[in-house]
């Protein structure tokens, strides 16, 4: 049977609204950091309206949430959808939400059609999205898929100090670290709802996106060191100045992303950390943070390669002392082709355009997507604008895309083996 979907977006929107309230920054900002007062108040609110539908609520030891809806046949794997509730210092009450409270009411649509499912369907509120607080992104996804080690994310430590693992047990999660990784074959597939984070969907007015790859950064830190000294005191031709490599290496940035020949390939110089800073005196040491990403691999590592090569040319030139770490470089991933048909046909009985497209922003569905089938629908946002207090989507926008996780759920029940 094909259930007869009706999304609430009154109630949803009135939901995302009230999620926002729980917030460190003034309306229309949202700042909600991993474990703390406010982020604690969230998941609470959250795990009452998942207790309000019927759903069976659990929580690992890295607080990952668990929602569950039963279905008649619950000893096979599961349906996942799900996303991130934690915000970034003054950004938007959007991103991640919308795939969180948008699969809870997706559920509840589902229930409300008098349609049953035989695999059970989870709703999961991923912890750690955002790299705020511990300096990784999708701690939760990484632990759950086995992408990061217990020990080193029980280890991770945020500005004052405090590792991972006292912070979560201090916000009241039991357990070990090394419980959280899910069995083989826990899921059958994994569909994450989002806003696109982008411009495309809404410039060309399509409503839906059906996520084929998923783009994956490498992140580096680059320490450069040198002299410093007196700016009016050291002649130029003796300067060993750190800065003046380090605008080299920013512009080799930007370069090794356009001569890659993919509009996929994108490169950013986002952090420039210059000691001593002051304005009479000369450099000493700089560290730059670098993002690299593209869907293809070895696109990124060559673009990654160019960038230490120019690193290496400058200081050289200019006899310095450079060091590079690779803090991640994470493959990107491949949508299974099932749930993107499953994303289309769901489109087709709803009479909504969908287009394929790829996601240059990472997700927890970036490591869902090493231990089952995985994709993503995306939805149009106001401009592309996200992770700042102007994000938005329209109610008509998020009701569509719940609409189509909903029957794309449906679809996946049907259409597994």
């Amino acid at each position: 049977m094909r259930p007869n979907i009706k999304i609430d977006v009154p109630r949803l929107t009135g939901e995302l609204e009230r999620l926002a309230r729980f917030s460190d920054a003034e309306a229309p900002a949202v700042t909600r950091v991993l474990f703390t007062d406010q982020d604690l108040k969230a998941r609470s609110y959250l795990r009452r309206l998942c207790a309000d539908a019927g759903l069976a609520v659990r929580e690992d030891p890295a607080g990952n949430l668990f929602a569950r809806w039963v279905g008649s046949e619950p000893h096979l794997p599961a349906l996942g959808t799900g996303s991130h509730t934690d915000a970034i210092p003054f950004s938007g009450m959007y991103d991640g939400t919308v795939g969180v409270l948008g699969g809870l009411e997706a559920i509840r649509a589902l229930q409300q059609s008098g349609w049953q499912p035989r695999r059970s369907i989870e709703l999961l509120l991923f912890t750690s999205e955002e790299p705020t607080r511990f300096g990784v992104g999708c701690v939760g996804s990484r632990l759950l898929s086995g992408s990061l080690a217990p020990e080193a994310a029980a280890a991770l430590k945020d500005q004052q100090g405090a590792t991972f693992d006292d912070v979560r047990r201090g916000a009241g999660c039991r357990g070990e670290l090394t419980e959280v990784r899910l069995r083989d074959g826990y899921y059958a597939a994994f569909v994450e709802l989002h806003i696109e984070q982008g411009p495309l969907l809404e410039r060309d007015g399509i409503p839906i996106g059906a996520v084929t790859a998923i783009a994956a950064p490498a992140a580096l830190r680059v320490r450069l060191e040198g002299e410093g000294g007196h700016a009016g005191a050291v002649l130029m031709p003796q300067r060993h100045d750190p800065l003046c490599a380090a605008a080299e290496t920013v512009l080799a940035v930007e370069k090794a992303a356009k001569d890659s020949g993919r509009l996929d390939t994108v490169a950013t110089t986002g952090i420039c950390q210059v000691h001593p800073g002051a304005c009479n005196s000369i450099p000493s040491r700089v560290i730059l943070e670098i993002d690299i990403r593209d869907t293809d691999l070895a696109a990124r590592d060559r673009a990654v390669a160019q960038i230490r090569q120019a690193i290496a040319q400058s200081t050289t030139r200019r006899e310095l002392r450079a060091e590079v770490e690779i803090l991640n470089a994470d493959p990107p991933a491949t949508a299974a082709p099932a749930i993107v048909n499953a994303i289309q046909t769901a489109c087709r009985e709803l009479n909504l355009a969908c287009q394929p497209m790829v996601s240059r922003a990472y997700h927890d569905a970036l490591f869902m997507a090493r231990i089952c089938p995985t994709s993503m629908i995306f939805i149009p946002c106001r401009a592309g604008v996200s992770h700042r207090p102007d994000e938005y989507s329209s109610p008509e926008a998020i009701g569509h895309g719940v609409a189509v996780l909903a029957l794309t759920l449906a679809e996946l029940d049907n259409a597994i083996a």
